[in-house]
């Protein structure tokens, strides 16, 4: 039996992949979520786009689907259901046309919100591998997981493609045992163990790595939706620790021009968080190829997004228009009969990092526990009594030394700023002769009502017990 698995690993057919473009790229599609066993118009107005590349982002196939209904497959299943997808005219069209970049997301990988426990995911590797043609000499072919990353264009016109596998290193999720009213579905809830991760040590060094290199514009392919926080399902906010890593990561490298491409929910929509970089971080999530609702229904909660195309199959182009003095990047969501659905534009511009703001020499970023804010996500509760925490970035002493000022960011006019405002109440104990140094990067904990002042988020803190400064363990 292991000898024939062994076999049928071997016999995927993997079809010849076009040349990559050697020019600048101006015209990317990108999409996820198709079943191979149910019809895929999309795929030829897809291809009719003619993008000089394209981003599977996941659910390339559904590997655990059998009759209808949810079932974990052995290897053989897995290589069959790439089979059949292979056998597809469509898809062999889009091939010879689009030079293709994909990750997988749980049903490619083989089991539904499959992580790092999946018993085939090695094997799902090879296969994986082998239907989307990596050479079989490549690094990719040995390494753990199918991250990758290609460039293209020459400078100043760089587009840099970043591949997360959000799947094979994932610890596992943690679901409520209380069903949301009114429906049937068990929420997933935030895991913040200290050895809880998405992406893995290894995935984490080495993206690291690539978002220190040059580049122009840079997508980042998530299969799960990055920005959204609302929905109860999959995304990165179940792991909030991972999330402010990765926004950490990408303000530390000072990565510029980075836009998020998303999969997995079977709708389309558009996000934007303006908080947690130094610009605008837009989220723009394509899924349902064949997979998303075909009759009407209300958008599902997101208080980030700006765009949204809640039903009907879709897949999501982006535009970039290299010509215009400022380039011009468009991100739509297109439905079956090819045409705009949504759209955001975006000068390239404005996905610039400020110049001179920089985390604080030695300070480090601590894990949240339990029910503990970053400063991104307690910007987004004012009016609501919040803990929160990070480490002190810049600040002073004000009011003839009433008060301390202890700031998230370098700079405090930064949009992104947080603000703790220790009171002279709060100097007591063991801050009764706190300065500004007492704080200076270190790691701060505050508990208190977020309120805004100037627009600018703050909690006051005017009792010694409502503030503490946290130590690595």
């Amino acid at each position: 039996m292991l000898r024939l698995v062994a076999l049928l690993i071997l016999a995927v057919p993997a079809l010849a992949q076009v040349p990559a473009p050697k020019g600048p790229v101006s015209r990317i599609a990108f999409g996820s979520c198709a079943d191979q066993n149910k019809p895929c118009p999309i795929w030829d107005k897809l291809t009719a786009t003619k993008p000089e590349l394209t981003l599977m982002l996941g659910d390339t196939i559904y590997a655990d689907i059998e009759n209808g209904r949810l079932k974990k497959p052995d290897v053989a299943k897995i290589k069959a259901s790439w089979d059949e997808l292979a056998a597809l005219p469509a898809w062999k069209k889009l091939r010879a046309s689009s030079y293709i970049l994909a990750t997988w997301d749980d049903h490619d990988y083989g089991h539904n919100d499959a992580g790092v426990e999946w018993e085939h995911k090695d094997a799902a590797q090879k296969l994986f591998h082998d239907f989307f043609g990596t050479p079989a000499d490549s690094p990719r072919r040995t390494q753990k997981g199918v991250h990758h990353a290609e460039t293209f264009g020459p400078e100043g016109k760089r587009v840099q493609v970043l591949v997360l596998d959000t799947r094979y290193f994932r610890t596992p999720l943690r679901k409520s045992d209380k069903r949301l009213p009114g429906t049937g579905i068990l929420p997933y809830l935030p895991v913040t163990d200290a050895d809880a991760t998405t992406l893995g040590a290894e995935q984490w060094k080495w993206l690291e790595a690539e978002l220190k290199k040059p580049a122009e514009v840079r997508i980042l392919c998530s299969s799960i939706q990055l920005v959204s926080d609302d929905h109860p399902f999959e995304k990165w906010a179940n792991m909030p620790n991972e999330r402010t890593k990765l926004y950490d990561l990408i303000n530390s490298t000072g990565a510029n021009g980075v836009i998020v491409v998303s999969g997995d929910r079977h709708l389309g929509e558009i996000s934007v968080d303006t908080k947690s970089l130094g610009y605008p971080l837009y989220d723009a999530t394509s899924s349902g190829l064949n997979q998303a609702s075909q009759t009407f229904r209300l958008p599902e909660a997101n208080k980030q997004r700006v765009s949204a195309m809640p039903w009907g199959n879709n897949y999501g182009t982006i535009l970039i228009d290299w010509a215009a003095t400022d380039p011009l990047i468009s991100l739509q969501l297109r439905g079956d009969d090819g045409e705009v659905s949504c759209q955001v534009k975006v000068p390239l511009s404005k996905l610039q990092p400020k110049k001179g703001v920089r985390p604080v020499a030695g300070a480090k970023v601590l894990p949240l526990p339990d029910g503990v804010l970053g400063p991104a996500d307690a910007a987004k509760k004012v009016g609501e009594q919040v803990t929160v925490q990070f480490a002190v970035a810049a600040g002073r002493v004000v009011s003839g030394g009433k008060r301390i000022l202890l700031n998230s960011e370098a700079d405090f006019r930064d949009k992104d700023n947080f603000t703790v405002v220790v009171n002279e109440k709060a100097m007591t104990g063991k801050f009764e002769k706190a300065t500004f140094d007492t704080f200076k990067g270190k790691t701060v904990r505050a508990k208190g009502k977020v309120t805004a002042f100037k627009d600018a988020p703050q909690v006051q803190i005017d009792d010694a017990a409502n503030l503490e400064i946290v130590e690595a363990k």
